[in-house]
């Protein structure tokens, strides 16, 4: 009896391996390139992460238009692909026709609401991180002028650029916040040349700290601003390497962790669908303090960003959301 139930109980643990190993995760970037160093290589990196971990193969795949993405998101559903991870707003209405035609698929989402019993929806306070970097910036300016480069001219964007705004205004009540989006269609994400003219007219009218939250069209922002002698600020990844002594820091949101939270959840049997919103306080959006800008940051600076950090966990300070009602207070 003894031996047949340790039998059964062998049996039973290889089921479960061999269960939890049977997961195929896909992820889709979003337009703009994998190796953006920026939005989709964050994805990438909680998806290589995954693999690291658990030996655990997965797919992905690089749209460079609206109609791919649906495409891939379908095609790996429809080839038992499970989970799906979508990281754009741009695959909203591709997870909610694909999720509805898979009900036993797990999908996730980044950036985007879709209320579906097999998605989860993962959405960041970008606000909130965007309010600290702006802080920084505000202190760092030595001419009083700050600008913001975005990518493409959407809701999501103009929530960066505001809660920025706010941060910056906290720390110097004075400034003067200059503003461009890059364009109005996904091509926006992949413009560098763009995204360092736009830079080159702000530095002009004075601005010596841009930030751009951009995707790659980004990288033509920190290469101007360096080559330009000013300071930038990086955005979803940390990229103060790319030009070190130059980026002034990077406002970190972990889409790695939406990513690798995804496969793991559903490797272990523990997937949840519905809302995760990811601010300061759940570590979802933050500041990159390393090596390469350590000199640029004084103490006042990093007490003053402690001080907005603290505050903003505490409540006693809200940083307004662009997207509650498509304004920012002046």
């Amino acid at each position: 009896m003894k031996k047949s139930l340790f039998g059964l109980l062998a049996l039973a643990a290889m089921s479960t391996t061999a269960l939890a190993a049977d997961i195929k995760p896909a992820l889709v970037y979003g337009t703009g390139g994998k190796f953006d160093k920026s939005f989709n290589e964050a994805a990438y990196n909680g998806a290589e992460k995954f693999k690291a971990e658990t030996g655990v193969e997965y797919r992905d795949f690089e749209p460079t238009g609206d109609t791919q993405g649906e495409q891939a998101i379908r095609n790996f559903a429809s080839r038992g692909f499970n989970p799906v991870v979508a990281v754009s707003f741009a695959w909203t209405s591709a997870i909610e026709k694909v999720a509805a035609e898979f009900p036993d698929t797990k999908f996730v989402i980044v950036d985007s609401v879709v209320d579906k019993p097999n998605v989860r929806s993962v959405v960041y306070k970008e606000e909130e991180g965007s309010y600290l970097v702006g802080v920084v910036a505000g202190l760092a300016s030595k001419t009083g002028k700050v600008g913001f480069v975005g990518g493409m001219d959407i809701p999501l964007i103009r929530k960066f650029e505001c809660g920025y705004e706010q941060g910056a205004r906290a720390a110097n009540a004075k400034i003067e916040v200059f503003q461009n989006m890059t364009g109005t269609t996904g091509a926006a994400w992949n413009d560098p040349v763009r995204g360092g003219e736009l830079t080159k007219n702000q530095i002009d009218q004075g601005a010596d700290v841009i930030y751009a939250a951009a995707g790659a069209t980004g990288l033509g922002v920190l290469q101007t601003a360096a080559d330009n002698k000013k300071l930038s600020i990086g955005v979803d990844s940390n990229q103060n390497h790319l030009h070190p002594g130059s980026v002034l820091t990077s406002m970190v949101k972990r889409v790695d962790l939406a990513v690798y939270n995804g496969f793991a959840d559903t490797k272990g049997d523990k997937f949840t669908a519905g809302i995760q919103a990811l601010g300061v306080k759940e570590d979802g959006v933050g500041w990159a303090l390393d090596d390469n800008n350590k000199p640029l940051i004084t103490p006042e600076i990093q007490a003053a960003v402690d001080k907005a950090k603290a505050d903003i966990i505490a409540g006693t300070v809200k940083v307004h959301d662009y997207m509650s009602d498509n304004s920012c207070p002046k």
